[in-house]
């Protein structure tokens, strides 16, 4: 596999307590078969930290950095926010931050050792939840936004045109909307007919008159699927920073397109 999804990382992540970089390379040896990355993991020795590790982490911290072009972010989840405010584990999140923007996100798997003695030393479980560094070219920006006070969601954002500032203001969005998709041709086709069927069947639908419901249907869609918050597709979704216009107007008045995004949740 080229590209394995970062939902299946998740999924590993969740039943072997490994680390994400230790996941998404259990998946690429294994080709993206779940079971046998399970067994490459404990093969490895890599499964566990313990039995705190078999325990969910549903706080921690977001951070992230940009300069010159470049933009990382990385989550560090913990099972409590005593910890989460803990000095070390603030230390060990900039210090993961910092590597992964100096020499990339292949960096981060050389700190699951001093992840495990930070398990031991805090007596929680500790997960590297996501960590992505953008390159952009020469032409597009690149900014972030981690949302205040408790630093728990966090989004990075790189622009084709526009401003830093636009792009501050989409990550800012993106952070409280939670898009799955840019654009409606990223929804799997699929997708869209399951919810055209919910929609048609429904007795909203059902009780109109039949030459309506296909135009009804397409309001619909539109208006509770495509642009729906949180979910839904990025440029549907009602800017939040002037609801009048979607995000997609907003970009298109200020000359700029999304070249991509990323979401960073600690709290599951």
């Amino acid at each position: 596999m080229s590209e394995i999804p970062a939902s299946l990382v998740k999924q590993l992540r969740d039943r072997t307590g490994a680390g994400m970089m230790d996941c998404k390379r259990a998946l690429e040896v294994t080709k993206g078969d779940l079971d046998a990355a399970v067994t490459y993991l404990r093969e490895k020795g890599l499964a566990s930290a313990g039995k705190k590790a078999e325990r969910e982490t549903t706080d921690g911290l977001v951070g992230f950095m940009v300069s010159n072009g470049a933009g990382s972010i990385v989550g560090l989840g913990s099972e409590t926010d005593f910890v989460a405010k803990n000095d070390e584990f603030q230390t060990f999140a900039e210090k993961l931050l910092r590597a992964l923007h100096t020499e990339g996100e292949q960096a981060i798997e050389h700190f699951d050792q001093e992840r495990r003695e930070l398990i031991a030393k805090l007596g929680e479980n500790i997960v590297i939840v996501d960590a992505e560094r953008f390159e952009a070219p020469e032409g597009n920006v690149v900014a972030g936004y981690v949302h205040p006070p408790a630093n728990k969601i966090g989004v990075l954002v790189e622009l084709n045109g526009g401003s830093a500032e636009l792009a501050r203001q989409l990550a800012m969005h993106i952070s409280f909307a939670a898009p799955e998709w840019t654009t409606r041709d990223d929804v799997p086709v699929e997708t869209v007919q399951a919810e055209r069927g919910i929609f048609a069947n429904s007795d909203e639908v059902q009780s109109k008159p039949e030459a309506a419901r296909e135009k009804i249907v397409d309001g619909m869609l539109a208006k509770r699927f495509f642009a729906a918050t949180p979910g839904g597709v990025l440029v549907d979704q009602p800017w939040i920073h002037d609801p009048s216009k979607t995000v997609g107007q907003a970009l298109e008045d200020a000359g700029a397109s999304v070249a991509r995004f990323t979401r960073v949740s600690v709290t599951g």
